[in-house]
């Protein structure tokens, strides 16, 4: 156990200190646009494509696997939403937010760095594939299920061409897909580019969970509606649940494989959640606090994860 929490403190430390700092200074959150870009364009995409481009193309090519990890992401995302429809009494617009908190874990931010952390080399693959997967997937379906409570009237062609954009646009899955195809084409960057690149990789986990504790921080705190509670159960134990028996029924899958599937559907609702639900002017400041619920839980559900998943408690066969 002990291991487990030098493991683990670490990485709730280092959020733990952004909280504590945006508590403390209590500077505006305009200061953390340019952070943002910096994970979200420029260090974050250099270490997914490292993590694709240096595995074997053969390895990226498991169906079974991709559907198992998706089809949990479906699975947290409707009994989330369904939830916010029965506890919370939330419109079909409001309960497709909670839907996302439900589904969409700190993939982004938590998922790369922690993943190899606790399984080392053999979960980068995994890790990109469900983020790709989950990534379009659930950018697909809420901006989908959104346009149909807009009250606008307008064309399919319209709302499909806005889908394909925020996901081929997406530079997390655009850097994705390069490392896939550099793997695949057996292209090896020049000595001076894959050392700046693991330059901006090693940036990225770092300040990614700083950035998370900052603007957890930052997130108002009033009331907690009826409905995040729940929400935040499908998420951070529903959701692996869900994952875990996937991984029994469809595969056999890799030890790394499966124990990283269920290691990521332990992440604590993202922050894009709040963000999206900005975007979309609904389900804003519950979206806030189920961020902040859900990750100061995950202090608990992620590292019983992590713990079963270093002890071999967690085995696949």
């Amino acid at each position: 156990m002990v291991d487990i929490l030098n493991l683990a403190l670490p990485y709730f430390g280092v959020i733990f200190i952004g909280f504590a700092c945006g508590k403390v200074k209590k500077l505006p959150e305009q200061g953390l646009a340019w952070m943002n870009f910096f994970l979200l364009y420029v260090s974050l995409p250099a270490l997914l494509f490292g993590i694709m481009s240096k595995t074997p193309f053969e390895e990226l090519n498991n169906p079974p696997f991709l559907i198992a990890t998706t089809l949990g992401t479906t699975i947290a995302f409707a009994l989330a939403m369904s939830a916010g429809r029965l506890v919370g009494r939330l419109s079909f617009r409001e309960a497709t937010l909670a839907g996302l908190s439900g589904g969409y874990g700190n993939i982004g931010y938590m998922g790369p760095g922690l993943a190899l952390a606790v399984l080392g080399a053999k979960a980068a693959a995994p890790t990109a594939l469900i983020f790709c997967c989950d990534s379009i997937f659930l950018f697909s379906i809420v901006p989908l299920l959104i346009a149909l409570t807009d009250g606008e009237d307008r064309h399919w062609l319209h709302t499909l061409g806005v889908l394909v954009r925020q996901i081929v646009l997406n530079p997390l899955i655009m850097s994705a897909c390069a490392g896939a195809l550099a793997a695949a084409l057996h292209i090896h960057p020049p000595v001076a580019i894959d050392n700046t690149l693991l330059f901006l990789q090693n940036a990225a986990a770092p300040t990614a969970l700083f950035v998370l504790g900052v603007t957890v921080a930052l997130r108002p705190f009033g009331r907690v509606p009826w409905e995040v509670p729940a929400v935040v159960a499908v998420k951070l134990l529903v959701h692996p649940l869900a994952v875990f028996g996937l991984m029994l029924l469809l595969g056999p899958f890799p030890q790394p494989w499966a124990a990283n599937a269920v290691l990521m559907a332990s992440l604590p609702p993202a922050l894009n959640v709040f963000v999206i639900a900005r975007q979309n002017e609904t389900w804003i400041e519950p979206a806030s606090v189920a961020v902040l619920i859900g990750t100061f839980a995950s202090v608990i559900t992620l590292t019983s994860a992590m713990w079963f998943i270093q002890t071999g408690r967690l085995a696949f066969p």
